[in-house]
């Protein structure tokens, strides 16, 4: 499988430079954990509770006018709209005992809009529902990734592959929490959701980089381990490139153009896409290195006969490590 190079053929040595990398990370990864431990994280209503107004307008009502007259009034809240209708849901973070008195300020900030409506229900989302969520989107995550390493150990034959392949999600969805955790931006099950595209954008991109070396494995059988990861990571070097671009430039355009509802969503996403490209090229070769050092990574690793003679001869390229 040849890739279209829109840069020129690169030799970076990133099994050599990768104790450098691995402090990088760990270095950030420290930071998160710290943020995470003292900070916490700013959970949406999904998940804690709280007040839901459904309003009724007479005239039309743009949501752009509800989310201003809330903000000046000093109440965060997440909009929703009903297709169809001239109505809409307010949900406002808080315990049951201040129901009354949230509706009242909303209906305060409602008023100064200047167009008559209704308020047709307020009710309480309780702690019970948050906590379900909270278990179902954790049980989510916990299962995509057990399936993704379970994947990957299968499809190359060593689990240490598709372990290191996790291992780098996990750096990709902490430290976008970690992000999250130290500005104190809400997190709902639509961030959720932005993480496990994170993740499944991060293993596509290592996927393409471990069938690039089993592909130069039969191509040339006596790699070593380190020449094998180096020169795979550089043949693919330019698909990432043309990939992460790509990608990140339009979840860029979302962040800027999408509105305020899309606006957390996009930014978990512009994170985790730039952290997931950083880790795929700069840490799971390293992480697959570290701990396959020493095993006989030629059928272990990769699954592929090498009793046949190669049908094309390489120069062996070697680099330090």
């Amino acid at each position: 499988m040849r890739y279209f190079q829109l840069l020129p053929k690169t030799h970076f040595d990133f099994i050599g430079a990768r104790k450098t990398f691995f402090l990088i990370s760990g270095i950030i990864l420290i930071a998160c954990i710290v943020s995470l431990c003292t900070k916490g994280l700013n959970l949406g209503i999904d998940f804690t509770g709280g007040t839901m107004v459904q309003v009724q307008f007479e005239q039309t009502t743009d949501i752009s006018q509800l989310r201003s007259a809330l903000q000046k009034a000093g109440i965060n809240a997440d909009i929703q709209t009903y297709i169809g209708k001239n109505a809409f849901a307010i949900k406002v973070k808080g315990k049951q005992d201040n129901v009354n008195e949230v509706s009242k300020n909303i209906e305060g900030a409602l008023a100064t809009i200047g167009t008559k409506f209704e308020i047709e229900q307020t009710s309480f989302i309780g702690p019970t529902v948050g906590n379900d969520l909270a278990k179902k989107a954790l049980l989510a995550f916990v299962l995509a990734l057990g399936a993704m390493i379970m994947y990957v150990a299968f499809r190359f034959q060593n689990i240490i592959w598709g372990a290191m392949a996790v291992a780098a999600l996990f750096h990709d969805i902490l430290l976008t929490v970690g992000v999250f955790s130290f500005f104190q931006i809400e997190v709902d099950l639509v961030i959720v959701a932005a993480l496990l595209t994170i993740a499944g954008f991060s293993v596509n991109d290592t996927i393409v980089i471990f069938d690039r070396a089993r592909e130069n494995l039969r191509l040339n059988p006596k790699y070593d381990l380190p020449t094998l990861l180096n020169v795979s990571v550089n043949d693919t070097l330019s698909r990432t490139v043309i990939t992460s671009i790509t990608v990140i430039a339009a979840t860029a355009i979302l962040y800027v153009m999408g509105g305020e509802v899309l606006k957390n969503f996009s930014l978990a996403l512009l994170i985790g896409l730039t952290s997931g490209t950083y880790s795929t090229v700069m840490l799971v070769p390293g992480l697959v290195y570290q701990w396959s050092k020493g095993s006989n990574f030629d059928a272990m690793a990769t699954g592929v006969q090498t009793t046949e003679a190669p049908k094309k001869k390489h120069n062996k390229r070697r680099y330090n490590n």
